[in-house]
């Protein structure tokens, strides 16, 4: 058999065959669900994403015979490695034929990289940031992926455990909700109770809300106070922020965002929750990650006449001294009958850590089932 040879991502046709990998491999596999290939060059671009302000990266290609086998990205945020006091190189966009060869070539072109430039460990799969997809799936690999994570194949952690030197870093879990027929009593009287007691209340957002009165900003500020702390996260800076701003908000069905504001403090926003339509089997419709010539039209029929039974939790979170008020109760107390209308018939939660019982217990009237988990995985290199 011929050997591997790794190629580092050079030129435009290079990172068009990085990215048209992940198409190839999985064609036709009923539960990956492809990013779109306008997002994936955006994202790995240098001068379109702004997470390069405080990242660098390389990219690879596995070669066997001219063919791309595999591939992977290698990735240094200092921001995070500062933060965390770390000098960590990530590994991210994994993806690789079933041979340990090709994983442990892939692999051992992120450490070099890493070494290169002074860094001690390896960790992933992770992206420039939290809002990429993060943690490699370990169970679930049955169940229909969404957008906003990563699905794998079943060989892909049986590598990590045959190459060795691999430790757990950190896992996640992900819950699969009903969408009840009514919202639970128990989402309901706490939602009357808080909202008398702490004079907290829901707004629904207009999109010159969005636009012109600065909530689309301050809704990532949001996500950089309630998420700070969690494994790896390292907040979004204001480039960031516009950037996600224009990438999401415009075509966002805002009846599925809802905020929470403190009537007691000048309507300071409490907490809040990004839900979209799933967009899963759309995206498995576009071909090759490719709007065109049809692919519109299944993502249309999702976002704008929910032609869909799911929907994704996408970004849900609240300010510390919220938490223990039951702040979340509003926040399902008006989703909930939003969900109903729309005829949507399950929930998905998004990456949890599965240490994060506060997060978890929320989802308790929903009849919660773990359905998925994956990890991130660390190795010393130095």
């Amino acid at each position: 058999m011929s050997p591997i040879v790794i190629k580092k991502v050079e030129t435009k046709q290079d990172l068009k065959a990085f990215i048209e990998f992940h198409y190839d491999l999985y064609e036709g596999n009923a539960y990956d669900v492809p990013n779109l290939y306008s997002d994936e060059w955006n994202t790995l671009s240098p001068d379109k994403n702004a997470a390069f302000d405080f990242c660098e990266a390389s990219y690879f290609l596995a070669l066997r015979a001219g063919k791309v086998v595999g591939r992977v990205a290698a990735i240094i945020n200092h921001r995070a490695n500062e933060k965390w006091q770390r000098k960590d190189v990530r590994f991210g966009w994994i993806d690789f034929e079933d041979d340990i060869e090709i994983s442990r070539s892939l692999l051992e072109a992120v450490e070099n990289f890493g070494r290169e430039k002074g860094m001690q460990n390896i960790v992933g799969p992770l992206g420039f940031t939290d809002m990429d997809p993060e943690g490699m799936l370990t169970w679930g690999f049955d169940k229909l992926g969404t957008m906003p994570t990563i699905y794998n194949y079943p060989y892909y952690p049986e590598h990590m455990e045959r190459l060795g030197g691999w430790e757990k870093d950190n896992d996640y879990v992900e819950y699969y909700l009903e969408v009840p027929d009514k919202v639970p009593e128990k989402y309901s009287k706490i939602a009357s109770m808080i909202e008398k007691r702490y004079n907290l209340h829901v707004r629904k957002l207009t999109r010159e809300d969005v636009t012109k009165g600065g909530y689309g900003r301050k809704l990532f500020e949001l996500v950089n106070e309630t998420y700070k702390d969690l494994y790896g996260f390292v907040e979004l800076t204001d480039r960031q922020i516009d950037q996600y701003v224009k990438m999401y908000l415009p075509m966002a069905d805002l009846n599925l965002i809802t905020v929470i504001e403190d009537g007691n403090a000048d309507n300071k926003i409490a907490g809040m929750g990004i839900t979209i339509p799933s967009l899963a089997r759309a995206l498995q419709k576009c071909r090759r990650g490719r709007l065109f010539p049809f692919g519109w039209y299944h993502v249309l029929r999702a976002i704008k006449y929910h032609k869909t039974e799911g929907v994704d939790l996408l970004l849900m979170g609240f300010l510390p001294e919220y938490r223990s008020k039951g702040a979340n109760a509003l926040l399902f107390a008006d989703l909930i009958p939003r969900y109903q209308a729309y005829g949507f018939k399950w929930g998905e939660s998004q990456v949890e850590m599965e240490t994060n019982e506060g997060v978890q217990s929320q989802w308790g009237p929903l009849n919660p089932i773990n359905h998925k988990r994956r990890r991130c995985y660390r190795k010393p290199i130095a």
